[in-house]
This record gives C-alpha cells, structure tokens and sequence, in this order.
C-alpha cells in the first residue's frame, strides 16, 4: 500500500508540480506560497477528495485553493480593519492585565460591601443592584424614605473608605 502511494506521489509530482508552481506563481507571487498550495492540490488528490484523482480536476482543485486564500485573505483584513476602527474609538481591547485588576478591584468591592452590616448590606443592594425605589424598600423595611437614604448613603461612604484602605 506505501509503495502505491509513493509511486502516485512520484506521478502527480513529475506530471504536475511544473505546471501548478507555473499556475500559481502567476497569482500569487511567492515562491513559497506557490510550494505550499503545489503540495495541497496533491494532498486532497492523494486523500481521494477527487472520485479517482481525476487528472481533469487538478486545476479545478487549484483555484479552489486560490478562492479559498482570498477568502482567509479577505477576513482577515477585515479584521484589522475593524481593529483599527475600534482603536480610533478608543475602544480598548481586552488586557489581561486590566483584566486581572477588575478582578481585583471587584474582590475589594465584594470584601467592603459584606463588611456592611447585615440589613444596610440588603438595602444597598437592592437599590444600587437590584435598583429598588427607595420608598419601596422603606415600605419592606417598615421605615421611611429618609431612613432609607440614610443607611444607603452610610454604605456608600463605608464603601469606599474600605476600598481605598485595601487599595
């Protein structure tokens, strides 16, 4: 069976390689790039991607690869482009770094806001989260709208002071 294929490797090389390094040298001209998609055409041939690797359908199979490196081509200068764009927009992409440090600062946030005593944890809560009206939870709480603002602005202020100490 290897000695088959090597023998139909030799054929489609010394019957076709001239040709298809010629062909493709011509669209695209690399040198290497016309080597790599010489080998490709005889790969899928070799594969059987052809019924019989039918010597009629080598150059079929050829710009078929030339479609689809213009494609990849294609998507991917649009890619940059759209990078590009985004970078005069001031759109930052995502950073590792960055990343890590909203984690960060995000476990600060979570540390300070369960320090909080337990029902001025709830009612910040539900409303800088949950974004409850004040008057409704002053009617769950049994206690008015002023009490209300009172204990959220309390959280606010306990808040913020713990995350700059942890800073």
């Amino acid at each position: 069976m290897e000695a088959h294929r090597n023998a139909e490797q030799h054929r489609l090389n010394s019957r076709w390689r001239p040709a298809l390094m010629a062909f493709f040298l011509r669209r695209v001209r690399d040198h290497a790039e016309a080597e790599d998609l010489t080998q490709e055409v005889f790969v899928r041939m070799l594969k059987g991607e052809v019924a019989g690797a039918a010597d009629s359908y080598v150059f079929q199979i050829a710009q078929n690869l030339l479609v689809d490196r213009a494609r990849r081509a294609s998507v991917r200068r649009q890619y940059r482009d759209r990078l590009g764009r985004s970078d005069a927009l001031d759109f930052d992409p995502i950073d590792p770094e960055r990343s890590a440090l909203g984690r960060a600062e995000l476990a600060r946030f979570a540390a300070a806001l369960s320090a909080l005593p337990e029902r001025t944890r709830v009612m910040f809560t539900l409303y800088r989260i949950d974004q409850m009206s004040q008057d409704a939870i002053g009617e769950a709480f049994g206690i008015s709208k002023s009490a209300v603002k009172k204990q959220i602005a309390s959280a606010m202020v306990a808040i913020m002071v713990r995350m700059r100490e942890d800073a």
